[in-house]
């Protein structure tokens, strides 16, 4: 395993390992959602806190009925099913919203350990979509609304030795939920939100007083003065004249850097905050795109000079402003370079766990070199944000939002959701901006200057945006935000991509471009970038992402281009099949072709890359091959093509056309008489150097399947998964353009496969992928054999080995 996944998978364990247990006060205050704390986040390991997993061992019954919450039903009958979980039985394609769009019945059984007497008890849920009530042990808890963003429930008062009965009544309805609540229904969102418990759940048992939440904001990083301003939120079941301690620790691994202890009195149950300062940090490292540095704030609860409680918080040191003339991280000024991301995944929905979500950021960061994301529409994964964290992945959050505000009821829930995204998430240091505004949606001026406000009451250290459209731009005087942030999508008059003149008086940043925008007639949304649909139209993908941020970046006034999208994704909106198609790869995670400017657009001494934005195909499509202006992305310096080993052409780069970026296209003549078979190779220099080659064949009779997987090594906790990638290729490993036939999968080992079995690759293109997921304390040796209807068959080994304690 590489080190990348390594460091997930300690992170991981450190999460679900349960720490010591010390009992401090028998108090209990019957009170519902606290803080922050997620799998993924460092754990709290002190004294009276304990982290009680509970992805597995729940009971699915399908559809609700009430009598299904009581402790005495029998549940026998119910289908065992592992966190995160999707209601519905999906493909990767063709989704219908009718089959979620219902109330699920989920129940889990649990019993608290001897040693907790004493001990508060919160079960804690990071995302359900898109409503759910709990009911614990008969008692109902209440209804919580929105299904991105963690809540809470007290369970203490209900709880008894033996067995507890936690039931979750799931309403994954069209409900007047942001994003949702429009009349028209699931068409008025461009993403389908298939329901379920869609993310992890635990419990948590702390003391009677207890660290509810941290926030570590530095301050002043670039001068002798750096600190780090500390608050830490106490949350008491009742009020305790005895005075207690809170200590906050900077650490880098093991060793502390700085530190600081500040004495406070719970002179009434609830809430309270204890203010502290770190400082004299001497020369730590800054984060940075380049060189994500991280720290660990640790804050410990002392009462009578004994823990009682500790709360670990990761963080980066960095500045990051939105200036007039361009974006600045610590100092210098960076052209953003991104794009958007959908967190929905083919089969699953968003039900998809840590590994998979962090593979993205993985994918975006050193795949497609962006440096930074915007998460839309909604807050994503805390895993996804880890990982952005660990790789230097810049990152724009926003609040659940599409087009639409609804009543005001609709637009409390708003508030709230940006409420609960910045406590959430205020530590990563990659978020450098906060989306407070529903994404492209009318200008409620007192809507939106609430959100703004509580935005800075939440978090001063990052200014607040959300994505506009053209009107927008005529009443900029109301927008009232920190960050004017455009969707342009219009043609310039050659038919290439425009680029506005930015708003003036204000930081100006691209939040979307290209998409599926029709550039060539200059308007709608139907350009449908689809690896089994129009070749004309696949390649000319990459060049308008080339030609959106070429053209930004000549002007120094737009901090840079966060383009549409990284992914495909389950849409009813313009798309093919339900699966909408501007990403520049498709719903599987696998690159098209227009992803091939991303992948060349590398950092100076990055491996040589070459890819070509053709298929090396000489069939119904291309008769003559790619023709007379085949593009290819390179960051080499110079490109020698050679058709059957016979030296065809010298390229440089194009940077007359496009002149501000990093690596500019190459242009060659290869319009050809396929009825040669003409192969091609292309030889990249560095210099004088010769760097790579790359070789392409036409000949279909030599084709063989590609079958890979991402990992080689799971946990057997029933919730990790890894994909497995196959494709049919040509002898040299290239994509083979419209590829078709059937996969079918032989599974043996401790796991399941997630996914169509078989596989019909005619609509996808050639490219297909499946999950494998572990199954709960099931170790092993997994193989799984892909057998293509004429190629033949291609197999895998992954281990599975035991989730340490």
């Amino acid at each position: 395993m590489n080190a990348y996944n390594s460091v997930s998978r300690r992170r991981f364990v450190r999460g679900c390992a349960s720490g010591a247990v010390a009992l401090v006060s028998t108090r209990i205050l019957g009170r519902h959602a606290f803080g922050q704390n997620n799998s993924n986040a460092p754990a709290r390991s002190g004294a009276a806190a304990r982290i009680i997993p509970l992805n597995t061992g729940w009971l699915f019954g399908g559809k609700f009925d009430s009598v299904a919450t009581g402790t005495q039903f029998d549940d026998a009958s119910f289908t065992p099913v592992t966190l995160p979980h999707c209601v519905a039985k999906l493909s990767w394609q063709n989704w219908d919203f009718k089959s979620w769009h219902d109330v699920w019945i989920y129940r889990r059984h649990f019993a608290l350990p001897k040693d907790s007497k004493g001990l508060r008890v919160f079960v804690h849920f990071d995302g359900v979509s898109v409503g759910a009530t709990p009911t614990i042990n008969g008692t109902t808890l209440g209804e919580h609304l929105g299904g991105y963003l963690p809540f809470n429930y007290e369970l203490t008062p209900w709880l008894k030795d033996g067995d507890n009965v936690l039931a979750v009544a799931v309403d994954s309805r069209w409900l007047d939920v942001p994003p949702d609540g429009a009349p028209v229904g699931p068409r008025r969102v461009d993403y389908l939100e298939a329901g379920g418990i869609c993310r992890s759940a635990h419990l948590e048992l702390v003391p009677s007083t207890f660290i509810r939440d941290v926030f570590a904001k530095p301050a002043n990083v670039l001068d002798s003065g750096r600190h780090i301003d500390v608050n830490c939120t106490l949350d008491a079941a009742a009020a305790d004249n005895q005075p207690v301690q809170v200590r906050v620790e900077l650490r880098q691994a093991d060793r502390v850097i700085a530190s600081a202890t500040e004495s406070a009195t719970i002179g009434q149950p609830g809430e309270s905050v204890v203010k502290l300062t770190l400082s004299k940090l001497g020369d730590v490292s800054l984060w940075d795109v380049d060189a994500p540095h991280l720290y660990d704030v640790v804050a410990t609860l002392l009462v009578n000079d004994q823990p009682v409680h500790d709360h670990s918080v990761r963080i980066g040191l960095r500045e990051a402003r939105f200036e007039l003339n361009g974006f600045y991280l610590n100092g210098r000024r960076l052209q953003i370079f991104g794009l958007n991301r959908h967190e929905i995944y083919p089969y699953v929905g968003f039900a998809m766990p840590a590994r998979v979500m962090r593979r993205d950021a993985q994918i975006l960061r050193r795949e497609f070199n962006c440096n930074m994301v915007r998460c839309s529409h909604y807050p994503q994964s805390e895993a996804f944000l880890d990982a952005c964290d660990e790789l230097g992945l810049m990152v724009w959050e926003e609040t659940p939002g599409w087009g639409y505000l609804g009543d005001d009821a609709w637009k409390e829930l708003l508030v709230t959701n940006v409420h609960d995204m910045i406590i959430r998430d205020r530590n990563h240091p990659a978020i450098v901006i906060w989306g407070t505004r529903a994404n492209e949606s009318a200008n409620d001026v007192p809507l939106y200057k609430r959100t703004r406000e509580l935005a800075a009451s939440l978090d001063d250290s990052r200014p607040t945006s959300g994505s506009m459209t053209s009107g927008s731009r005529k009443t900029v005087q109301n927008w009232h935000q920190d960050v004017f942030a455009y969707d342009d999508y219009h043609a310039g008059p050659n038919g290439t991509v425009g680029i506005d003149r930015p708003v003036e008086g204000v930081p100006y940043l691209l939040s979307e471009a290209v998409g599926q925008f029709n550039y060539t007639a200059g308007r709608r949304f139907d350009s449908y970038y689809r690896r089994a649909g129009d070749l004309t139209a696949q390649t000319a993908q990459a060049l308008r992402h080339a030609q959106a941020h070429s053209k930004a970046a000549a002007n120094k006034r737009i901090c840079g281009v966060i383009a549409w999208c990284g992914f495909d994704y389950s849409s009813l909106v313009n798309s093919f099949h339900n699966v909408k198609t501007p990403g520049v790869a498709d719903v599987f995670r696998i690159p098209k072709l227009g992803a091939s400017f991303y992948q060349a657009q590398t950092q100076a001494g990055a491996p040589p890359v070459i890819a070509p934005n053709f298929y090396w195909d000489f069939g119904k499509q291309s008769p003559r091959g790619p023709g007379k202006d085949a593009a290819i992305f390179s960051n080499c310096d110079r490109l020698d093509l050679f058709i059957n080993g016979q030296k065809h052409a010298t390229l440089t780069p194009d940077t007359q056309r496009y002149p501000h970026l990093r690596h500019a296209p190459f242009f060659a003549d290869l319009d050809l008489d396929g009825g040669a078979h003409p192969e091609l190779r292309i030889d990249g220099f560095m210099g004088n150097r010769l760097a790579l080659s790359r070789s392409f064949s036409p000949d279909p009779s030599q084709d063989q399947l590609f079958f890979e997987a991402d990992d080689k090594e799971l946990l057997a906790d029933g919730s990790d998964a890894t994909r497995l990638v196959f494709k049919v290729v040509d002898h040299f490993g290239a994509d083979r353009l419209g590829a078709e036939g059937e996969v079918k999968f032989e599974i043996t080992g401790p796991a399941d496969l997630v996914g169509d079995n078989p596989f019909v690759l005619a609509d996808s293109g050639g490219v297909g992928a499946v999950w494998v997921r572990t199954k709960p304390g099931a170790t092993g040796r997994v193989r799984v054999t892909a057998t293509h209807s004429t190629l033949g068959g291609k197999s895998v080994e992954i281990d599975i080995r035991r989730v340490e304690s």
